[in-house]
């Protein structure tokens, strides 16, 4: 059966799910898969060298799927900015109108977004920032957990809390991003007021996602224990792969008087995370990946992952009615 929810009817897809803006994995054959199979493809636009390439990347994903997809565009600190503005501008002249947001200061991407008359997920670590999006004019708020890979924030508040005090405070829909893998994660967010996932890890362990087989195997092997966070002391936390980079950077880190970026800088290259999923070698450099490793099995195509997860979805719902017992009053 269909899963409707508020996220569903705006993006125009089967099941509510998106799946998360990977640099370097999300690229036109994954994000097509995706879409195919009933969910929300999303390309990365800086896995892109220019806004040029990923007007081709927009061309090759539309001619694998007729269906909706997205554009993720993060914005990063940094002394030579990407062309923001220009990979945004070449995504709506190419018919996108669907984009996730994420970082620092998005409210002049928001802004052109909406005055395209398209649609806008912004990612946020906290209510407070997801207050502040919600005022911007975003369209759908994605609230991401503890669990997550990539940049959980520094509050350290888990998916549990984080998305029933969204619940609380928010006026528009949001979805889970973090802890998410199965049908299960997904009826939990469901119940605590989400309208929907996005899932990043899991995608990345399925026949469709342009990683090395090494990698998913390594990913399907991994337990829930298997990640650590990275750049702590320096207030810019991200969960990896707990692998011999990533140690020696935790290292680094604890060391008396702490760390610079710049004693870290060559270990933490996104170039050696690009070449770990080219080449396989999962120790070469650091990767993201979130808690639900331990929760990943399995390596299906992004069709049969859907539908499970909509089985999934399905039963969990029934086998909670079971749980509520109506008994007749006496009185």
């Amino acid at each position: 059966m269909p899963i409707s929810t508020p996220v569903t009817e705006i993006l125009g897809i089967r099941i509510p799910v998106v799946q998360g803006g990977m640099q370097w994995v999300g690229l036109p054959v994954l994000v097509a898969a995706v879409s195919e199979a009933g969910g929300l493809g999303v390309l990365t636009a800086l896995t892109q060298p220019n806004p040029d390439a990923l007007r081709a990347a927009i061309r090759e994903t539309r001619k694998l799927t007729s269906k909706p997809f997205g554009v993720n565009i993060t914005l990063l600190p940094s002394i030579n900015p990407p062309d923001y503005e220009g990979y945004a501008r070449a995504a709506v002249e190419e018919g996108v109108r669907v984009f996730e947001t994420a970082g620092n200061n998005p409210g002049p991407l928001i802004k052109y977004f909406k005055s395209q008359n398209c649609v806008v997920i912004h990612k946020c670590t906290t209510v407070r920032h997801a207050k502040s999006a919600q005022k911007l004019g975003v369209d759908i708020l994605s609230i991401d957990g503890f669990e997550c890979a990539g940049h959980p924030g520094e509050e350290d508040i888990g998916g549990l809390v984080l998305l029933a005090r969204a619940a609380e405070e928010l006026k528009i829909p949001y979805i889970a991003s973090g802890g998410v893998a199965d049908g299960r994660g997904l009826a939990a967010v469901l119940a605590l007021g989400a309208s929907g996932a996005n899932m990043g890890t899991r995608f990345m362990c399925t026949v469709e996602s342009p990683i090395h087989q090494n990698i998913k195997e390594k990913i399907v092997s991994a337990k829930e224990t298997d990640t650590v966070h990275i750049f702590r002391s320096l207030r810019n936390t991200a969960r990896v792969f707990k692998n011999k980079v990533a140690t020696e950077v935790v290292a680094i880190e604890k060391r008396p008087g702490g760390a610079k970026f710049e004693d870290i800088r060559e270990l933490v290259s996104g170039q050696r995370g690009k070449v770990v999923y080219e080449s396989g070698d999962p120790d070469y450099g650091v990767w993201s990946a979130g808690v639900t490793v331990g929760l990943i099995h399995d390596i299906p195509t992004c069709k049969v992952l859907l539908d499970r997860m909509e089985r999934e979805v399905e039963n969990t719902v029934a086998g909670l009615g079971k749980v509520v017992v109506h008994t007749k009053s006496k009185l």
